[in-house]
């Protein structure tokens, strides 16, 4: 019978009933995961103080310093520095392309995309590491349901569990099942090939598929990122659009007056020459010099100018500038070109009630001459309007969407007619931006994927670099470091070991094996993988997969079967971290761009841990031979 050592019983049954609560506030939400994760760590550090662990070389096994250890802990590096490196890809539309691909693949079927994605995902999980793979599609995923109009919250947990699915199936899908492979060498038994346990694996992710396809996006959430993307959708601005020579505009052709290539933009006059076409449009094949008057959201205008940012030019105002720069001192406005050299950002101004604005057009203003931006669109929520906007004569409330040099913009806060809407800034993308966002996120994926690089170390150059270089600014990358995932992962950390040195986990297994007594090898597995899969979600994979790796091997010993079958279990089970947040990186990382809460991977993650525990207890005792 397996005997572990109990250090600290005392403090092993504080721990237990600390986890007992913990999940208990975590399930019901009667606080913030973040003040629940910091709360645990603080009374783990005052019951370990008072009460410490003394190994037999009489030091303190659950100090400060390993308590602490969270917050420096290379995991925890890794997912903060992916997170930034995804905002970086998200922002400079690197992605596009590729959601693109897959839709036009796809034939615009929703089903089939979303299928494509999960097959990918657990084909590239099989053989690269699960982080990078579920950060390079986070924001793939997040395109193509903005492109169906769908809530990315029902979609981006699939691709965690898909990743995790994958993993399963080689010996280098995870690094959990590396370290299972290694500890079997360390204790004396055969370690792990590369497809030892591809086939078992394969039966378990394809059994997860069909549940992460078909049940899956019925539990779980619609939630706030679909009301942002519908407030978006609601606010349209008033635009112009310049059709200019190899543009992808030339040749569009109107199908009842709307123009199906352009997504999310309404086309409502085309100016050609002295001539002003009306939907539905006759003769309106669009031509080298036309104008567009459009209406569409900022989104949509943002997509736009990311392919041709020459299509929002502001030529139309040329006539305009020229005469009021022809008065004034136009050094600074270089020919009316400072606003395309680098460094541009986007934002928004509303025309201050009793404004000197209100009345005049934006020719009669003056607005680029003055202050130096141009006017991208004009929102205005009573009306939508068939004019060119610098002949429209602006009122109270009027939102102006304008670019310029961050300085330029900064200045707009003394005008005492607009007020500068702060939340609305946003760096303008450009071609060099997403070419280097894309190699950047490129050296980053190889150096990772072929060991160059530890993940951590190569995730946070990739960060640092995309910052030095403004590609994403420093404000916007602290922002991205979501305080939840921080104190989710510390607390983690210091429950896992808590469990280890106090002797917690082998307890439980200890537990397992006499409440077991004379069941055969087959439901013994059973119920080991269970625990393991269950234990799994409160403390992390690697923690759960090194301290059952020697009880799997004394397990087998003492049944006198086979170590290959109990050893495939904890790789397994292991990874079964898909009812909490906490249990595996993968699930922080889409936690806070799908907007999830604790009780969203409960309900989700419980059904597939019992789907993959049942499907594995049906075929694991077949495969091995084992009694059942």
């Amino acid at each position: 019978m397996i005997a572990p050592e109990f250090l600290a019983p005392f403090q092993m049954g504080v721990l237990f009933l600390l986890i007992v609560v913990a999940l208990t506030v975590f399930a019901t939400e009667a606080l913030s995961i973040e003040l629940t994760a910091l709360s645990v760590i603080a009374v783990l550090i005052v019951v370990f103080y008072f009460f410490p662990v003394i190994g037999p070389d009489g030091e303190d096994k659950l100090d400060l310093r390993r308590l602490f250890s969270g917050f420096s802990n290379p995991a925890l590096i890794a997912v903060l520095a992916l997170l930034v490196l995804g905002e970086g890809l998200t922002r400079t539309g690197v992605l596009d392309d590729a959601a693109n691909s897959v839709i036009q693949f796809t034939r615009q079927n929703r089903a089939f995309a979303i299928a494509l994605m999960l097959v990918v995902v657990v084909a590239f999980s099989a053989v690269l590491n699960n982080i990078p793979v579920v950060v390079l599609f986070v924001p793939i995923m997040q395109t193509l349901t903005r492109r169906f109009r769908q809530s990315p919250s029902r979609y981006l947990m699939l691709l965690s569990f898909a990743s995790v699915l994958g993993g399963m199936t080689t010996l280098i899908g995870s690094s959990t099942n590396l370290l299972v492979s290694l500890e079997l060498a360390d204790l004396g038994e055969r370690p792990f090939g590369f497809f030892d346990f591809t086939i078992p694996g394969l039966v378990l992710a394809g059994s997860g598929l069909l549940y992460l396809f078909f049940v899956a996006p019925r539990l779980l959430p619609d939630r706030a990122p679909l009301g942002s993307m519908a407030e978006e959708h609601s606010r349209h601005f008033i635009a112009q659009i310049s059709v200019t020579q190899g543009s992808r505009l030339v040749g569009l052709t109107p199908v009842g007056g709307i123009f199906p290539d352009l997504k999310d933009i309404t086309v409502q006059m085309i100016q050609r020459g002295e001539r002003a076409l009306v939907p539905p449009f006759e003769d309106g094949v669009l031509r080298v010099g036309d104008l567009l008057v459009v209406v569409a959201t900022r989104q949509a205008l943002a997509e736009l100018a990311k392919g041709e940012p020459e299509l929002l030019h502001p030529e139309f105002m040329a006539d305009a500038f020229r005469g009021t720069a022809d008065n004034g001192d136009n050094e600074n406005d270089e020919q009316g070109t400072r606003w395309t050299v680098g460094g541009q950002i986007q934002a928004e101004v509303m025309v201050r009630p009793e404004s000197e604005f209100a009345g005049r057009t934006l020719e009669e203003i003056g607005f680029h001459y003055r202050h130096h931006c141009i006017v991208l669109g004009i929102e205005r929520r009573s009306r939508m309007l068939r004019e060119r906007i610098t002949r429209i004569p602006l009122k109270d409330g009027d939102v102006l969407l304008i670019q310029g040099q961050p300085e330029d913009v900064d200045r707009l806060r003394g005008e005492r007619n607009v007020v500068l809407m702060e939340w609305s800034r946003q760096p303008l993308v450009t071609p060099q931006h997403r070419r280097n966002a894309a190699l950047i996120f490129l050296a980053v994926i190889a150096a990772s994927a072929t060991g160059a690089l530890p993940i951590a170390l190569a995730a946070f150059c990739g960060a640092t670099v995309m910052i030095a270089i403004n590609i994403l600014p420093l404000g916007d990358a602290l922002k991205v470091l979501d305080r939840k995932i921080v104190l989710t992962i510390a607390m983690a950390l210091a429950l896992g070991a808590a469990m280890q040195e106090t002797g917690g986990a082998a307890l439980l297994a200890r537990l397992l094996i006499e409440a077991l007594a004379g069941a055969s090898p087959g439901q013994i597995l059973s119920a080991f993988f269970l625990l393991l899969a269950l234990l799994s979600n409160v403390l992390s994979t690697k923690a759960t997969a090194v301290l059952f790796t020697p009880i799997a091997v004394d397990l087998a010993h003492v049944l006198e079967v086979p170590v290959e079958p109990f050893a495939v279990a904890v790789i397994f089970a292991s990874n079964c971290s898909f009812a909490s947040p906490i249990g595996y990186q993968t699930n922080l990382v889409v936690m806070t761009p799908g907007n999830y809460r604790f009780m969203d991977f409960v309900r989700v993650g419980t059904p597939l841990i019992l789907l993959v525990w049942i499907v594995f207890t049906l075929f694991a005792p077949w495969y091995y031979g084992l009694p059942l």
